[in-house]
C-alpha cells in the first residue's frame, strides 16, 4: 500500500516538472516568435534600396546606411584577421604543446572571467589603451581591436574543447607511424574537430555584428563612406551603433527598425550558416 502511494506520488511529481518544463519551453519560443514578427513586421516595410545604397544627406534630408553596412564589413574583417589565428593558435599551443598544467589552467580560468566581462568595461579600456594611448584617435581599427579582446577568450576556449573531443588514440596512432608534432596536429587534430572549430569562428561573427556599447566609445559616429584601409583609420558607425544613433539621438525609429530587421535577419542567416557548416564537417568527418 505504501508503495503504491510512492508511486502515484511519483508519477505526480514527474507530470507536473514535464508540464513545467514545457510550459517553460513555451514560453521561451512564444518570446522568441514573438520578437522576431514584431521587428520584421516594423522594419522590413521602411527597407528600400535607397535606404541600402546611398549615405546620409542633411542638405537633402534623406537616411541611408550604407556608410553603416560598409563599416560593419570593415570592423568583421578587421576583427576576423586578427582574432583568428591568435585564437586558435593559442588554443593549439595550450591543448597540444603546453607542459604546464597550472599555467594551462590559470590561462583558461582568465579567459572565462575575460568572457563575462560586459563589454562597456572592453570598450571603456580600448578607448583609453587604443583611442588615447596609442593616439589611434576614435576609429574603426580601435574598435576592431577591442574587438579581438573581447572575441579572443571564447575564440580560444571554443578551439580547445573542440580539440579535446579528437581522441588520444588519433595522435598515438600518428605517433607511432612516425609523424611529429606538428605534422599530427595538422593532419589528424585539427581535421578532426574542424567542425567545431569553424562553428566557433562563425558564432563569432555574430557576437561582432552584434556588438555596440565597445563601438561606442572607440568606433565612433560618422556616417560617411571610405575604402577598407582609409576607413580604419576614420571613425565609423556601424550597424549597432547607427540603430543606437536613430532611435536614441535622432528619433528616427523607422530607419532604427529597419536596421533592426537587417540586423535580426544576419543574426538568423549566421547561426543557421554556423549549423549547416558544423553539420555538413562532422557527416564528412564520419564518412
Amino acid at each position: 500500500m505504501q508503495s503504491h502511494k510512492l508511486s502515484i506520488r511519483r508519477r505526480v511529481y514527474i507530470g507536473c516538472m514535464r508540464a513545467l518544463m514545457w510550459a517553460a519551453g513555451g514560453l521561451t519560443c512564444a518570446l522568441v516568435l514573438f520578437l522576431i514578427v514584431y521587428i520584421l513586421a516594423k522594419g522590413l516595410p521602411n527597407l528600400s534600396w535607397q535606404l541600402l545604397s546611398t549615405q546620409p544627406s542633411y542638405l537633402e534630408d534623406t537616411v541611408g546606411i550604407l556608410p553603416d553596412i560598409l563599416n560593419t564589413v570593415y570592423v568583421v574583417l578587421c576583427t576576423l584577421v586578427i582574432v583568428l589565428p591568435v585564437g586558435v593558435g593559442a588554443a593549439v599551443y595550450l591543448t597540444e604543446y603546453a607542459s604546464n598544467k597550472k599555467l594551462v589552467a590559470v590561462i583558461e580560468y582568465a579567459a572565462e572571467i575575460l568572457s563575462g566581462i560586459p563589454s562597456i568595461i572592453y570598450g571603456f579600456v580600448g578607448m583609453m589603451i587604443f583611442c588615447v594611448f596609442f593616439q589611434m584617435r576614435t576609429s574603426l581599427l580601435a574598435g576592431s581591436l577591442t574587438l579581438v579582446i573581447m572575441n579572443l577568450p571564447t575564440i580560444m576556449r571554443t578551439t580547445q574543447e573542440s580539440l579535446k573531443t579528437v581522441p588520444q588514440s588519433y595522435r598515438e596512432g600518428a605517433f607511432g607511424l612516425g609523424a611529429g608534432k606538428w605534422r599530427v596536429i595538422r593532419t589528424v587534430v585539427l581535421p578532426g574537430c574542424v567542425d567545431g572549430v569553424i562553428t566557433g569562428c562563425i558564432l563569432s561573427v555574430g557576437r561582432i555584428v552584434g556588438e555596440t556599447a565597445a563601438l561606442l566609445y572607440t568606433a565612433g559616429f560618422a556616417h560617411v563612406i571610405h575604402g577598407f584601409f582609409d576607413g580604419l583609420g576614420t571613425s565609423g558607425a556601424t550597424l549597432t551603433v547607427a540603430l543606437y544613433v536613430y532611435a536614441k539621438e535622432f528619433g528616427e525609429f523607422e530607419v532604427a527598425f529597419a536596421i533592426a530587421s537587417i540586423l535580426l535577419l544576419l543574426t538568423l542567416v549566421i547561426n543557421l550558416t554556423a549549423t549547416l557548416v558544423g553539420h555538413y564537417f562532422k557527416r564528412r568527418r564520419e564518412q
